[in-house]
């Protein structure tokens, strides 16, 4: 199709793709702008203006017109678990994003009845009760009301899941069942689980029972990872880091990544990590696994990164913010056992460590090493989390060469986290600034799925605005990013964590071609719209994977969500709630903006009546009268 002032011409080596008429982020300080990205095997050919890319036009260039979108390097997410959440992608239940308890209710209603025989309902992470217009979580009652014969598990964050009474019978708990270590099935006065279960602190006995639920049979898992794939370029992800996590055994989990990467149908960029399953054989599978592969061997696409975000499970420090930090017991000689044999074979690793008490610990294990010159010797190494690192460890880390991935968890366990600490402690969790102003790498992440959201924009949007999901803002006004230092926390942050700086995280000549069109300018927006920004063209190594508004069918189609009655094919995943401002200029109207405000507030008065019902039916007010409160003091 003829672009205007674009005419095919017989260069030698004509490009595949070329995006014109784009406002270019390069990333690169020597060429920062730029409005033509021409692509070629995969990798970036040339970057410039329009007039720059037009002798790349062949015959057979594919050009696309950007309407003048901005363009950003792909983004990079250093911290998610991209394997296990693709596992389980079309099983689950997304209410990220999602306003309102009540429309989340009704979803999880529909689902129930969509839902077979033997199957469960399952709410796994990304959302929190601060992010509804009510302020608090489902009832067991509601479950219950919701869907009285298909088991419900409903995750909400690392503190807490709620079972309706099938899943309590689906899973098997009863009055005999104990509590597991470090976790307490909460009871009624007779003896029997209510269906709340709490990390206390640990999410183990969340995560045991949620295992229980069936699984999807091995052509489902590849088509269930595709459509998140999938689901992660529609916001402009090309790469991430996968941190492996608990019930995520290599090589078992890993073999549908890795049989997607045979077929070339990757659509994302991973980098994964190797994480011991058992305690106390922590040693020994790190043992096999030095001796049988070695960091930064594979490709471009699919590349072990090193091993964590565990080395032995005694020295990790779970972060249930609604209850006290862990004590954790004496775990150095085996922890300095697992680091000796990493540094000694050539294996980088990264460290689940949210309190600054555990980095403390960890770093008198690395300087003995160091003293002995065994550490860090070139291998890389990182603290994930750090939400209350202190300045002295953050210096005992630059000294040491390590590096920082942080996420946004306090975007939706931030009013947890102030609750216990304070807004002092809370408006420095974690200290950017003071991780940038000492040198260190810095990259950004989610730790999506089943605590944030996978949605970058949300943690870019924290990382800005310093904000949770409730409104609230909770970051100091000197420990918040610029636009630009987000971006690039977000894009060459975790391509310097995986070594692939020079190919990476930047649109340059020899670059990987890796870019997302996007759907407002991240750049001018309003700061709270950044949250809702999606990308409506990503481009992975030349191909072009996502594609949506006017560019809609440039991407190949998946195929359809197997099996039928997943969530996925229903609701989708993430819950998009465009803002105001991110809306075509006509849609700005008078007439349809009233349109907008009046159903905010049949919202608002629905959800109103749903609270008065919820409040009557406990005593807390009159019922079939006006909503005054029931207050002792008065009454």
């Amino acid at each position: 199709m003829p672009v205007a002032g674009i005419r095919p011409g017989t260069h030698d080596q004509p490009a595949d793709l070329v995006v014109r008429n784009a406002k270019v982020h390069t990333n690169d300080p020597r060429r920062p702008r730029a409005t033509a990205v021409a692509i070629r095997d995969g990798l970036i050919q040339a970057v410039g203006d329009d007039a720059d890319v037009v002798p790349l036009v062949g015959p057979d260039t594919r050009v696309v017109d950007a309407l003048g979108r901005r363009a950003v390097p792909g983004l990079n997410d250093a911290h998610l678990h991209v394997i296990r959440g693709g596992l389980n992608y079309v099983l689950e239940l997304r209410w990220d994003g999602v306003p309102t308890l009540r429309e989340a209710l009704a979803m999880l209603r529909l689902q129930a009845e969509r839902t077979p025989p033997g199957q469960w309902v399952r709410v796994v992470g990304g959302w929190s009760a601060d992010q509804f217009a009510e302020r608090r979580l489902p009832t067991l009652e509601e479950l219950n009301a919701a869907a009285p014969d298909t088991p419900v598990f409903v995750l909400h964050l690392y503190q807490s899941a709620l079972l309706n009474r099938a899943a309590l019978r689906a899973a098997g708990f009863t009055r005999d069942t104990p509590d597991p270590a470090g976790g307490q099935i909460v009871r009624g006065h007779d003896g029997e689980p209510t269906g709340l279960l709490i990390a206390a602190p640990g999410a183990l006995l969340l995560y045991s029972t949620l295992a229980k639920a069936p699984v999807l049979d091995e052509a489902d898992r590849i088509g269930s990872t595709r459509h998140f794939l999938r689901e992660l370029n529609r916001f402009g992800l090309t790469s991430a880091i996968d941190a492996a996590g608990g019930f995520q055994s290599f090589p078992e989990n890993y073999g549908t990544v890795m049989e997607l990467a045979r077929q070339g149908e990757l659509t994302l960029r991973i980098a994964y990590h190797l994480f011991p399953q058992t305690a106390g054989q922590e040693l020994d599978d790190l043992t096999r696994w030095v001796n049988t592969v070695r960091p930064g061997e594979g490709d471009e696409w699919l590349r072990l990164n090193g091993a964590g975000e565990n080395l032995t499970w005694a020295a990790a420090d779970f972060e249930n913010f609604t209850e006290p930090r862990p004590q954790l017991g004496a775990y150095e000689s085996e922890f300095e056992k697992a680091v000796r044999l990493l540094t000694e074979n050539g294996w980088g690793f990264r460290l689940h460590a949210t309190y600054d008490e555990t980095i403390r610990r960890d770093l008198a294990v690395f300087e003995k090493l160091a003293a002995e010159g065994l550490f860090p010797q070139g291998n890389r190494w990182l603290f994930d989390h750090a939400e209350t690192v202190s300045p002295a460890s953050l210096d005992r880390i630059a000294a040491l060469g390590g590096a920082v991935s942080v996420q946004n968890r306090l975007s939706f366990q931030g009013e947890a986290f102030v609750s216990r600490y304070g807004a002092p402690a809370a408006a420095e969790a974690p200290p950017l600034r003071a991780m940038l102003d000492r040198g260190l790498t810095v990259a950004a992440g989610t730790d999506a799925t089943r605590v944030s959201s996978y949605n970058p924009w949300v943690a870019l949007h924290w990382l800005v605005s310093g904000r949770a999901v409730s409104g609230r803002r909770l970051a100091a006004e000197h420990n918040r990013l610029s636009r630009e230092q987000a971006l690039e926390l977000y894009t060459l942050g975790g391509a310097r964590l995986t070594g692939e700086e020079e190919v990476k995280g930047r649109l340059t000549v020899g670059s990987y071609a890796d870019l997302a069109l996007l759907s407002a300018d991240y750049f001018s927006v309003p700061e709270a719209d950044i949250a809702h920004i999606e990308s409506v063209l990503t481009v992975v190594g030349g191909r072009i994977v996502h594609a949506a508004a006017e560019h809609q069918g440039l991407a190949p189609e998946l195929p359809e969500v197997s099996p039928s009655w997943s969530p996925v094919t229903r609701f989708g995943g993430y819950h998009a709630t465009p803002a105001p401002s991110l809306t075509a200029p006509s849609l700005t109207a008078p007439s349809l903006t009233g349109v907008r405000q009046a159903e905010g507030v049949l919202e608002a008065v629905a959800a109103s009546g749903e609270q008065h019902a919820w409040r009557a039916a406990r005593g807390l007010a009159l019922p079939g009268q006006p909503q005054v409160p029931l207050d002792p003091c008065f009454f």
